[in-house]
């Protein structure tokens, strides 16, 4: 059966400000082990302000729909990928299953080592987020953050998780590991929001797309 493919809308924009693409595909950790993956112990939870949370064994992951998603990758230190092939699960399966309260504003991406990052909830509901398992056609490598890693387009890279293992949805906007040392909170390239701003902007741009969000 042929797999449903999207075309994230990042190929059609311009390149974002500071960009350059590049063959090569830099490899960042915060730690120098990466994690061991154990499928027999491994869990997946998703928690905080939802009316349903809840927590898959990697079994029960793998069966949950899967899609292709094709889009440019753009790393915050200015080198960008083209049209990189995620194959895994949509976050809007996801968010049919534990269905977001109303207040909610973003999630907490957990990753195996310790790892966090803050997603605004609005891009993380966009059609072309998914949770990856693959990557141009090829299981993901430990270095592309196997057994699971989350793929946000739409933001920089620093934002798509590796070794993801839960998400916490949540009410406030709270930092994430990089973001507590100096990156943006939201972190859109075609903003090239970079680096920190006062947490009263994020919040008054929140307002501004919630309000759209609602009339679209």
């Amino acid at each position: 059966m042929r797999r449903t493919r999207i075309q994230s809308p990042n190929l059609q924009r311009p390149v974002p400000p500071g960009q350059v693409y590049v063959d090569a595909f830099p490899i960042y950790d915060i730690t120098p082990r990466r994690p061991v993956f154990d499928p027999a112990t491994w869990r997946f939870r998703v928690w905080g302000a939802v009316e349903r949370p809840v927590e898959w064994t990697w079994d029960e992951l793998l069966r949950l729909p899967t899609v292709e998603v094709v889009a440019d990758f753009h790393c915050v230190t200015r080198w960008s990928k083209r049209a990189l092939v995620w194959e895994g699960i949509p976050v809007e399966v996801l968010l049919e299953q534990v269905q977001p309260r109303a207040d909610a504003v973003q999630v907490m991406a957990h990753s195996m080592e310790g790892y966090t990052t803050n997603v605004p909830l609005e891009y993380l509901r966009r059609e072309d987020s998914l949770l990856a398992l693959r990557l141009n056609g090829e299981p993901l490598t430990p270095e592309h953050g196997a057994p699971l890693r989350l793929v946000v387009p739409q933001l920089y890279a620093w934002k798509s998780a590796k070794y993801l293992c839960g998400l916490e949805f949540q009410t406030d906007w709270i930092p994430g590991f990089w973001e507590q040392r100096g990156y943006h909170w939201v972190g859109d390239p075609w903003e090239e929001q970079r680096y920190w701003e006062p947490i009263e902007q994020v919040r008054a741009w929140w307002r501004r797309v919630r309000v759209s969000h609602v009339e679209r």
